[in-house]
Formats: C-alpha cells, sequence, structure tokens
C-alpha cells in the first residue's frame, strides 16, 4: 500500500458538520460568510451540535444553559493559584484543567447521548472561565465569574478584563468564535475523534484534541503574526522586514494554507474587524503594516491572508495576551471537538489505519556476544 505523507488529501471519514469545497467553508451546509455576518457564536454552536439553526426559544434556553454552567469549582482556581504560572504554557495549563474538570463530573463515564449532550454543555461554557482565570491570576488578579445577561462573547471578555465590553468588540470577539469553530477533519478534530473512537469519555477526547492544538504547526500562528507585527514596529519597516525574512527562508506565518488554493474565506471578515478596532484603540499601524504584508507576499509568492493573520490584530486590540490566542482558538474550536465527538458516539467505529513498513526486512537474531 502507498502511504501520503501528513494523509494529506486522504478522506478518513464522513461527516455532516463542514465542509470545504471548492475553496468555501461551510457549517451544515450555511456559507461561512451568512454565519459570519449574521449569527452569534451560540446559534453556530446549537448548529453544530443539532444539526439546524434554534429557534427563539431553544435559543434562549442554551444560551441560559451555557451561562448556568460557567462557573468553575474552586478546587480548580486554587490549582491555578498553586504553581508559578509566569512560566506555564497557557496551552498546558487548559489541558491540564480540562482533565480536571472530568474529575468534577458525576456524569463523565456516563456514555449515554443525553449524558454527554450535557456534558458538551459544560464543557463548551466552562473553557472561557477557564482561559480567563489564567489569565489573571497570572497577573496577581482575581478570577471575574460570569454576568447574567451577557453572551458568550461578551461574558468571555467580561471575565478577562473585569469590565463591560464595547458592542464593537463583542461583535469583533463573536465574529472571531464563529469562524474559528469548525474547519472540517483538521489536526485537533481527527485527534478528538481518534481518541473517543476508542469509546473513551468526551473529557479525554477534548484533552487529546488542545494536546494536538498545542503543537505550533496547528495553534499558534496569530501568536507568531503578532510577534512579527511588534518586531516590525512601524509601517514603513514592514516591507524591509518582510523581504529580509524572505531572503533568509524564514516562513511568513499566516499566509496560505493547505486546503484553500485561492484564499481562505474567513480572512476578509477579520480583517475588517482588525480595520475597526486598531481604529478604536488608536493602533491602526498594525492594521496599516497587516495590509502591507498581505500585499507583498501575494504579489511575490501567491499566497493571501489566512485566518490567523488578520485575527492576530484583532485580538491584540481586545487587550488578550499574545500568548492566550492559542487557548481563544481552544474556545471557539472545542464547538467543533464537540460535534465531531457527538458525531464519532453516533456513528462509531474504531479509527485504525495501517502503516507502509519502510524498514529492514529479513533479519534474524544474533546472541547478545556475537553482535
Amino acid at each position: 500500500m502507498a502511504a501520503t505523507k501528513g494523509l494529506e488529501g486522504i478522506v478518513a471519514t464522513q461527516s455532516s458538520i463542514s465542509s470545504i469545497i471548492d475553496d468555501q467553508l461551510t457549517y451544515v451546509g450555511y456559507d461561512i460568510d451568512d454565519l459570519a455576518e449574521n449569527s452569534s457564536f451560540e446559534e453556530v454552536i446549537y448548529l453544530l451540535w443539532n444539526q439546524k439553526l434554534p429557534n427563539e426559544e431553544e435559543l434562549k434556553n442554551f444560551k441560559e444553559d451555557l451561562v448556568s454552567n460557567m462557573e468553575i469549582p474552586n478546587e480548580i482556581i486554587e490549582h491555578l493559584k498553586s504553581y508559578d504560572l509566569s512560566t506555564v504554557h497557557p496551552m498546558a495549563a487548559l489541558r491540564t484543567v480540562v482533565s480536571m474538570l472530568g474529575l468534577y463530573d458525576s456524569e463523565a463515564d456516563e456514555m449515554n447521548e443525553d449524558a454527554n449532550k450535557r456534558k458538551a454543555v459544560r464543557l463548551q461554557a466552562k473553557i472561557p472561565t477557564v482561559v480567563t482565570a489564567f489569565a489573571r491570576i497570572r497577573k496577581g488578579q482575581d478570577p471575574v465569574g460570569p454576568k447574567k445577561g451577557l453572551g458568550f462573547a461578551a461574558n468571555f471578555l467580561y471575565m478577562l478584563n473585569g469590565k463591560d465590553p464595547e458592542d464593537i468588540e463583542v461583535e469583533a470577539f463573536n465574529k472571531a468564535l464563529v469562524l474559528h469553530a469548525d474547519h472540517e477533519l483538521n489536526a485537533s478534530t481527527f485527534t478528538a475523534r481518534v481518541c473517543v473512537a476508542t469509546l473513551s469519555d468526551i473529557y479525554s477526547g477534548v484533552t487529546a484534541a488542545i494536546g494536538a492544538l498545542k503543537g505550533p504547526l496547528h495553534g499558534g500562528a496569530n501568536e507568531r503574526v503578532m510577534k512579527m507585527l511588534t518586531e516590525i514596529g512601524e509601517v514603513d519597516n514592514a516591507i524591509p522586514h518582510i523581504k529580509e525574512r524572505l531572503e533568509n527562508k524564514e516562513k511568513i506565518m499566516g499566509m496560505g494554507h493547505r486546503v484553500y488554493k485561492q484564499g481562505d474565506p474567513r480572512a476578509k471578515h477579520l480583517r475588517e474587524m482588525s480595520k475597526e478596532l486598531t481604529k478604536l484603540t488608536g493602533q491602526s499601524k498594525y492594521y496599516d503594516m497587516s495590509i502591507k504584508i498581505e500585499e507583498f507576499i501575494k504579489e511575490e509568492k501567491g499566497l493571501p491572508a489566512n485566518v490567523d493573520f488578520y485575527s492576530a490584530s484583532v485580538y491584540h486590540s481586545l487587550g488578550v495576551d499574545h500568548d492566550l490566542f492559542t487557548p481563544i482558538f481552544a474556545v471557539s474550536r472545542i464547538s467543533g471537538w464537540l460535534a465531531h465527538i457527538l458525531e464519532q458516539y453516533d456513528n462509531n467505529r474504531l479509527i485504525r489505519p495501517r502503516a507502509e513498513y519502510v524498514g529492514p526486512k529479513g533479519q534474524t537474531y544474533q546472541p547478545i556476544e556475537k553482535r
């Protein structure tokens, strides 16, 4: 059998959750542009998990269910306070805490459909509280609990900054959450499906997915984009800096995508949000240099920006620490992970591919004294 490196182009399963066809991303058949412009993140979560958009009553109940489950056990807070967070990778902390949450869930090992749906709600609701608690504790601040009456996006920003966010901030963050919610069979989603295909529990599946997302080839691109923009400093330095990087054979993060040939359809939405937010915060230079870099790379390498490129300046403008960009990715993508986990349970078969052997053959055991 012939192997394909990285499983590129290999169809590993059937799914009705999201699709990437002819460079267009859809969630359950809804165009990502339509959802990004019109939907709340809560609607998208409901769509991914239930294969339909909620009506008014369903959305109201779902929002209330999420907010009522956002609190995390005090033991988790004390755990986060127990070690030096200045040296801990935020994704390592998130991976550990999500695994710990399973210890406080009496239904953790219940495998029926209703119990799994309830656990999905708990995990989706608690992950922003975990990320914001980590962010505040390491700064010597007390965690801020969720606020009734605020939606998912607004509550994250409220718990992070301790104050009600501006409408434009909520709009931008909601849009970012919608755009990152699912992306077909990406590395972390595939990891989650492989894990739960053994009939392991939801907490194990999400923990495994976070472990995959922690790797720099999957998560973290927008953090490195922001690092680059910070190093560039001023708009006039952008093109000379990029030319130098290209001459040194360095990869420009946030450009191009394995599955999109003509461009990532999500990027344009965050490009517009970056323009508005950087102007609001007096940091338009980050948007201006991003535009210059995108145009230059597209002309030189034929690579347009992907969703990570402009999400960097969006998150920066929202006051998010740069090393929290990937945990925020998880705050959104857990909605997709959970959708795929539920789908895997619903029609499960153990995922067990084969490998093409390329090692030595025909060897004979030799006694140790003859080696």
